[in-house]
């Protein structure tokens, strides 16, 4: 190979190699929408909700526009506000404690476990009582299940249900994975999921889902996603928004999901081929005794005193692209310094934000481009 010819980039979220795969049928589910022309509240609506229900164990599905709006909404039919503490982790997507500062209540920050990046139970317990101490109302928790790990369940409903907390699950990166064997959107109150292209599950657009099996919290919700109607739509009962799923996403999630099992499986001999090939170099992600992925993300961890940008350069120059989740955890963020943390402090979040970097990872990626990110990393670190 000439030496200034730079090898073909592996893409590190393949949705091209997805979408040819679906080929025909998702051309066929958006032409029946088209032609039908209901393209808010159509048909294709109800029949995602149904098929996400059959798939979760959820007696209810809520579909929205925006993993972000699904954990939002959940806050406004539990009329969260001003006084109210909600404890999320600070290692996460923003808008896990964006969604708790738009009710006006107070975001609170605690730590993550530094093995499988979800919610310290420790840190939570600290955080419930950093919230009292400042004369703030403990009212929910919103654990993560991030890069695709379910967080510790059980562990979380014991501490919400010992200080009469709801528990809003955010699996925006998780859909699809289980703990203890039971799928993900059955635990806590309700579980808020995303379908953003980049996710396991994802539209060709946003949207995103909310989970429940409380009755009056689905009618709740879906009332707040029309604006908050009651009877009619000139009827309005409650604050809402303009929360709806689109139709034409609705119809490519239904085709999706066809194939979502045979993506997990795909996913999961991904990330064996990395611990295998990397886990003697880098800290490689572990999954918890009963708790399964969908592997959102692939996150290792860099040895100590290894020069992060330069190891993410030196990849590119080989055309393996990385990303960082996430360079700053969400209390060391300019819009939410200011929010109060955990006792304690969160010394993991910080060192995570320090040494975490993203590999490629999706169902479509092949042994050979797997063995060239394998052995560019070890390369790099070697050097």
């Amino acid at each position: 190979m000439n030496q200034h010819m730079r090898p073909e980039p592996v893409p590190f979220i393949d949705i091209a190699a997805q979408r040819q795969r679906l080929g025909k049928s998702v051309d066929d589910a958006v032409a029946r929408v088209l032609n039908h022309c209901q393209f808010v509240n159509g048909p294709e609506v109800t029949a995602l909700e149904k098929a996400l229900a059959d798939y979760s164990g959820a007696k209810h599905v809520v579909s929205c526009s925006s993993g972000t709006d699904a954990l939002l909404m959940v806050l406004m039919a539990k009329n969260v506000g001003p006084g109210d503490a909600v404890l999320c982790p600070s290692f996460t997507f923003c808008a896990t404690g964006e969604a708790v500062a738009l009710t006006g209540a107070t975001p609170l920050f605690v730590d993550v476990d530094e093995t499988t990046f979800n919610i310290d139970i420790n840190s939570l317990k600290r955080g419930i009582a950093a919230a009292m101490s400042r004369g703030l109302k403990p009212v929910g928790v919103i654990p993560v299940d991030l890069f695709g790990q379910s967080a510790d369940h059980d562990a979380v409903a014991a501490v919400a249900e010992a200080e009469g907390l709801f528990v809003l699950d955010d699996a925006a990166q998780g859909f699809g994975a289980s703990y203890k064997g039971r799928k993900l959107g059955t635990f806590g109150l309700a579980t808020a999921t995303s379908f953003f292209p980049a996710k396991p599950l994802g539209c060709f657009g946003d949207g995103g889902a909310i989970f429940t099996n409380d009755d009056e919290l689905a009618n709740a919700l879906r009332s707040i996603r029309v604006h908050g109607q009651g009877s009619d739509k000139y009827d309005n009962v409650r604050l809402g928004l303009t929360g709806r799923l689109d139709t034409m996403q609705a119809a490519i999630l239904l085709e999706k999901l066809k194939i979502f099992d045979d993506e997990i499986v795909a996913r999961n001999q991904v990330a064996e081929r990395y611990a295998r090939g990397l886990g003697n170099i880098v800290t490689v992600p572990r999954l918890a005794p009963g708790c399964t992925s969908v592997w959102a993300q692939y996150t290792i961890r860099l040895p100590k005193g290894a020069d992060r940008d330069a190891f993410a350069s030196t990849l590119k120059t080989q055309g393996i692209p990385t990303a960082i989740y996430y360079t700053k955890s969400m209390h060391q963020q300019t819009a939410y310094r200011d929010f109060p943390v955990a006792d304690g402090g969160l010394a993991i979040s910080e060192s995570l934000s320090d040494d975490v970097i993203s590999l490629p990872m999706h169902a479509y990626l092949d042994e050979a481009a797997q063995d060239r990110v394998i052995a560019a990393v070890r390369s790099a670190l070697s050097a």
